[in-house]
This record gives structure tokens, sequence and C-alpha cells, in this order.
């Protein structure tokens, strides 16, 4: 099994806590009415307190415990997510707790192993008797263990990759997953008149069901579209760069699809090779969304790269709720073994709104927290403002579960990703997001 965090034995969980109460006041509403989308002045500092109901005051009852698995294997890690939730659930801890019970977050890693996987699952279940999970971030987890959590009545609350996290009745995503974000990174290049997309991602389980999202896009808008995967982590980025040059043309767009790292080592080698102007444009998913990446490509490829932003662009907004975000994160998320390593970005976004859904939704419960209670609590979240997402957020009762489906497009400037569009729906166009609308609608645009 993966190690589990965030004290260093292989048997260690986190003793935490999690309270949102005066929800309206933190920021954190249900409605489109929240303070969370209205912007404050950036002088009014936002403590780390009031993310829970007691100030100052540490939660001391009986433990309520979560759980979540997230891959961390070379070339590809998620751990910026769980550990992000677990400083929100840190500070909440700090403050007073769920009606004052701490929560317990036990963190699972694991590598692309199926039978490791399950056993994590059955662990959490059977030994640590976690009453939900949130926060799992796995390229093959939902792949894995739908039946087993649907068997036994837990509602996820995740950041989706494998397909079964979207088309699976209990499965619900803060994020677009690979496959929409990629949609849109195609969907704006395609706003820009290229003549060519070269889509390229790193060769793991569900290239193909990822990539036929952009397929789609490219083939309604008339536009050929080439489809590339690297093995990871990548060993020669010179040529993986000279390739997708090469096959995109001086009017095309080369879209990525990695963790910031990986896509940072092609960035970087297509600058040393003088590549990065042979093309039109180039673009990429939501991991690249972080200003780690802005400041280690420089200044050469502001309002070149232009990336998917699935949840709010934190550089560019003043909220209460990326106020509270940020400083939970430099108070609780910037050391130790749980350090969030990519720092501000849609990672620890993602961990930091999947946290406040739960708290959310754990307010919410009256008597025991229970499978069955906690669970059909998370199933309850409906028209939730998370202050990060375009939509209102919304679990529900349906075969499937894509309820974050309208981005932002953002670019590096000096440093930051600055927005350069906001808030556009995923194209219909992908039968997937056609088929969630038909079930669910489509939400309210509440940023």
């Amino acid at each position: 099994m993966g190690m589990r965090g965030p004290v260093p034995h292989a048997r260690a969980f986190a003793a935490l806590a999690a309270a949102i109460g005066l929800l309206a006041m933190a920021g954190c509403g249900s409605s489109s009415t929240s303070p969370s989308s209205t912007p404050t002045s950036s002088s009014t500092a936002v403590k780390t307190s009031s993310c829970g109901t007691k100030a100052g005051v540490k939660a001391t009852g009986t433990p309520i415990p979560l759980g979540v698995i997230v891959t961390n294997e070379p070339g590809t890690s998620f751990t910026d997510i769980s550990n992000m939730a677990l400083a929100y659930f840190t500070c909440v801890n700090d403050n007073g707790g769920i009606k004052g019970h701490p929560i317990k977050y036990y963190i699972e890693t694991e590598q692309t192993n199926p039978a490791q996987i399950a056993a994590e699952a059955k662990q959490l279940v059977d030994t640590d008797h976690v009453v939900g999970i949130v926060g799992n971030t796995s390229i093959i987890e939902c792949s894995v263990d739908y039946a087993y959590w649907q068997k036994l009545g837990y509602d996820i609350i995740d950041s989706g990759i494998a397909p079964q996290c979207w088309s699976t009745p209990n499965s619900a995503a803060v994020n677009m997953g690979p496959r929409y974000s990629s949609d849109g990174a195609v969907q704006y290049a395609l706003t820009q008149h290229v003549s060519k997309i070269v889509f390229d991602q790193s060769d793991v389980p569900g290239t193909q069901y990822i990539a036929a999202g952009p397929a789609a896009l490219a083939k309604a808008a008339h536009v050929p579209i080439v489809q590339l995967t690297e093995p990871v982590p990548i060993s020669d980025a010179d040529a993986v760069a000279i390739k997708e040059v090469d096959d995109a043309g001086p009017n095309g767009a080369v879209v990525l699809n990695f963790t910031p790292p990986e896509a940072l080592v092609i960035l970087q080698a297509a600058q040393k090779l003088g590549l990065e102007d042979k093309v039109k444009l180039w673009g990429c998913s939501t991991p690249c969304n972080t200003d780690y990446l802005a400041t280690s490509l420089g200044a050469k490829w502001d309002h070149k790269l232009f990336v998917n932003a699935e949840l709010t662009p934190p550089d560019v907004t003043n909220t209460t709720t990326m106020k509270l975000y940020k400083a939970i994160y430099q108070q609780y998320g910037t050391s130790g073994p749980n350090k969030v390593s990519g720092g501000i970005g849609s990672f620890s976004q993602m961990g930091f709104t999947e946290a406040e859904i739960a708290v959310h939704a754990l307010e919410t419960i009256t008597g025991p927290y229970t499978v069955a209670s906690v669970n059909a609590a998370f199933k309850a979240v409906t028209n939730f403002n998370t202050g990060m997402n375009c939509q209102l957020w919304t679990y529900g009762n349906y075969s499937m579960h894509i309820p974050n489906n309208e981005d932002y497009t953002v670019t590096p400037d000096n440093g930051k990703m600055v927005t350069v569009q906001g808030c556009t729906l995923i194209s219909s166009v992908d039968p997937q997001i056609a088929a969630y609308r038909k079930l669910a609608g489509t939400a309210k645009t509440v940023q």
C-alpha cells in the first residue's frame, strides 16, 4: 500500500477536524447570493479562524473518519489535492470542528496498481471505518473501486480522471478531469482559428477516453487533429517538442495534457530550441494552471500558452473564499510532510473545494455520523456556491455526474496566470457533456 499521511510511518493518519458553520460569513454559502463570489477589498484580511464556528477552539469530540486515495508515482502525483484538503480540515479542526467533532483524514497513495488500490479501499472501510471518501484523485481508482463503493453505499466527492468518475451514479467531481479540461483547451484554440490541432498527453490508462473529447470538437469544427502520447517521466523532451511543432505547423496549435512538471519540461525544451513561436499557440489542460509553471517558464511564454482553468483563477480573484484558500495554504500547506508542493493553483484549489463541500454537508447532519448519514448528506448537496467553480455545484441523484462543465482560459503574465476568457460552457459537441446536460440541465453561472 502507499504511505499514509501525514505522519511518516506506514499506518499513520492525520487527526483533523472540519466545520464551516456560518457559511455565508466565511464565503462558502450554498446559493448564488453567497459572499463567496462577491469581490472584497484587497486590504480586508481574511483570518483562517473564519473557517470554523469557534475561533481558536480545537475540536475534541468523537472523531469523524474520512478517507482518500491519490496517485503518487514518478511522472504523476496528485498529492497536492489531498494535502490541501488536509490543510483545510486542519484549519477547521483548530476552530471548532463539526459541532465539536474532529475528523480523522486517512490518506492512501497508490502507484496505478489495481490490487493495491482495491486493498487500500478495503482498508479504509474495514480497518479505518471511514464514513466518507473525499478527495480521491487517481488515474484508475474510479475504474477499480466504483462498484465496491456503490455496493457499500459510499457517494464519493472526488477529482475525476478515469471514465467511471463521470459515468457512474456515486462519483461527483469538483473538477472537469482530463477529458473535459482538454476539451476546454482545444475549444479555446479553435476560437483562435487554428488550422490544425496536435493533442499530446501522457501514456497512462484512459488515454483513448480522454482523446475522444478533443477529437469530437475538432471534427465538428472541420479541423484536423493529431493524437500523440508520451511515456512519463519524459526522457527526451527535445524530441517531443520537435515532433509536436512539426505536426502542428505554423498556423496550428499544440495542446498538452500532462501534470505540471512534465508539461514544463516539454515547454522548456521548446523554448531552448526556439520553437515557442513556430506554432500559432500552445494550450494545456488544467494542471498547467499554477504559478509554479508560470514563474518557471518566464516571460517568453506570456500570452503564448493558453491554459484551461477548471476553477476560478486565483491570481486575479479577490473574493472572500479565495482569500481564505490562500490564507489556509500559507498557514497549513507550506511545510511539513504534507506540504502542498505545487503552491497556489488548480490542484490545491480542488482539495480546498472538496473539503469545503464535505464540511458543508457534514454540518447538515443531525444525529450520528454514519456511512448512511454522511453519504446521504453528500448526495443531497444542491446548488452550492463553492466560490471556486463557475457554476453552482450539485451532486444529485443522477446516473452520471459532470457537475463542473464550465471553465476559464488563462495565460502566463509576469509569473502569474491571468484570465483571457471568462466562464465558458464546455461544448456539448462532446457526447458525454450532451448526455449529462440532458439529465441534469445546465447549472447557473455564479462567477
